[in-house]
């Protein structure tokens, strides 16, 4: 039986075509692949970029005080009592702007009930507080609790 030279070429040149496509088709790549197989997914070489972290979005209104009180407290310094006061209110009034959201009020009354919300708010805090920390929390809240800089008495250079 002899084998003849064509048939031989024939058969090589087929498997040089044919064993790439069936490895590309069907996922057997045996490391010619850059590093990138359907198992390496995951773990690619390519950096990606992380997602911004976002606010959980279902906060409890407690929560949401909880977060915010350590920076009033801070540009406010208030004692313990004041700080019992503050919070019950704010979380009272966070819960109630809360439920409102849930409402889905058409825009004119939404905007008609957070504005009493905030007036009655306003209301408990002043009678809650003193009145220099009372200005200071609304100072605080129309800059978004960013810490107050306490004003520093300037020294006239001409003296001295």
């Amino acid at each position: 039986m002899t084998i003849n030279i064509k048939y031989i070429g024939f058969i090589f040149l087929l498997a040089l075509f044919v064993i790439p496509e069936a490895n590309a088709q069907y996922g057997y790549n045996n490391g010619y692949n850059n590093g990138y197989n359907r198992n390496s997914r995951r773990n690619s070489p390519i950096p990606r970029m992380e997602e911004p972290q976002s606010k959980p979005e279902n906060l409890t209104a407690e929560e949401i005080v909880e977060r915010e009180m350590p920076k009033i407290i801070e540009a406010l310094e208030l004692n313990d009592f004041e700080q019992a006061v503050v919070s019950s209110i704010l979380t009272k009034y966070v819960q109630q702007s809360i439920e409102l959201q849930l409402l889905k009020l058409p825009a004119d009354k939404t905007r008609e009930a957070a504005e009493k919300i905030r007036e009655n708010q306003k209301e408990e805090l002043k009678a809650g507080l003193p009145e220099d920390k009372f200005n200071q929390l609304v100072e605080l809240q129309k800059q978004g609790y960013k810490k107050i800089k306490k004003k520093k008495k300037k020294k006239d250079k001409s003296e001295g």
